[in-house]
């Protein structure tokens, strides 16, 4: 069986090509020429470079393949301009499925890997409940609407194909919520703050937090491969809701119970605090994490969702609780020099 991997040096991304080689599948890494190798060194790693601004450039670079499954993890979650969240994650997936399309690609399947944050703040009146796929989305997000974007686009690609007569593009979309995990770069710099001493939360109204571990989503994108049903959508995390402080709790607990100020602010600090941060990141032309959009995420108060299909469709089973993948997650980051 022959898998690509698109956004193959990103974080979710080095991991599905790790789990396709424990598969013994001929595994190609499709990324850009600026891209990092660190976490592909695997000799028997077959790297393509993909350019998914350009549909016609992306076909001659297909050209001659013919891969048995596609799974674009390729995207971009910050950006110091919103137009590139549309370029990359709505046109770039446009791009490689035209593409793929063009070439009679004959694809078993096309896992897109989008986000619970094509969702936005709904079901935000207490007691919460779960999100689920027959709600309407609201993303808040620039994220979040190019992701939405995206799988509206593949929606009315397989209706037009239907209505033509023509075969439908065997798609299967997964919804994950927070996915952390060793190498990963965001929730890392809760830990680094952690470890000098400080915690941030904002709000003082109840937040219900779900998290899923990286290795969890890439088990799910293989169920997605052998048994995800053309056009079905699919929420993923660990099956358990969280309040605000209990990841903090559980890395400052893996750090060894450093002695830190815990800071809980009202919503219109970080408003200020996340302006800034989007203007000096303009400035100095380097994206910070505190951004406009990093704002309405943390802002949000139900990230709870209804994984019941992925468990009784695919058979998802999550197999890391916080507890457990916070615990490998630090250790990760102690071994190799990041804490």
């Amino acid at each position: 069986m022959k898998i690509l991997v698109t956004g193959a040096s990103g974080f979710i991304g080095s991991f599905i090509v790790e789990e396709a080689l424990r598969r013994g599948m001929e595994t190609w890494a499709a990324m850009r020429r600026s891209s990092s190798k660190q976490f592909l060194q695997d000799e028997r790693i077959h790297f393509i470079e993909l350019n998914l601004s350009d549909r016609q450039q992306l076909e001659e670079q297909l050209r001659g393949h013919e891969f048995d499954y596609v799974v674009h993890a390729a995207g971009v979650t910050k950006c110091l301009n919103k137009d590139d969240f549309y370029r990359i994650n709505t046109e770039g997936t446009k791009n490689l499925v035209l593409a793929l399309l063009a070439l009679q690609m004959p694809l078993k399947r096309f896992v897109y890997i989008s986000s619970l944050s094509i969702y936005g703040a709904i079901r935000e009146q207490q007691p919460y409940q779960e999100i689920r796929e027959d709600d309407t989305p609201q993303p808040n997000t620039h994220y979040g609407r190019s992701k939405l974007q995206a799988e509206q686009w593949l929606d009315e690609l397989a209706r037009d194909r239907q209505a033509q007569g023509l075969q439908p593009l065997p798609c299967v979309v997964l919804r994950p919520t927070g996915v952390y995990g060793p190498r990963e770069r965001d929730y890392f710099l809760m830990a680094k703050s952690i470890k000098q001493h400080s915690d941030f939360a904002v709000g003082y109204r109840q937040q219900d937090i779900t998290f899923v571990y990286v290795l969890d989503v890439v088990q799910a994108v293989f169920l997605a491969c052998e048994r995800g049903q053309a056009g079905r959508k699919y929420f993923l995390s660990d099956g358990q809701v969280y309040q605000s402080a209990t990841f903090s709790n559980l890395i400052r607990r893996e750090l060894g119970n450093p002695w830190w100020i815990r800071i809980t602010a009202p919503i219109w600090v970080l408003r200020i605090v996340t302006w800034v941060g989007d203007k000096v990141g303009h400035l100095t032309g380097k994206i910070s994490a505190l951004n406009n959009d990093k704002y309405h995420i943390l802002k949000q108060r139900n990230w709870r969702c209804d994984i019941e299909p992925a468990r009784r469709e695919l058979g998802y089973d999550p197999h890391y609780q916080l507890e457990e993948g916070t615990r490998l997650t630090i250790k990760w980051y102690k071994e190799n020099g990041w804490l």
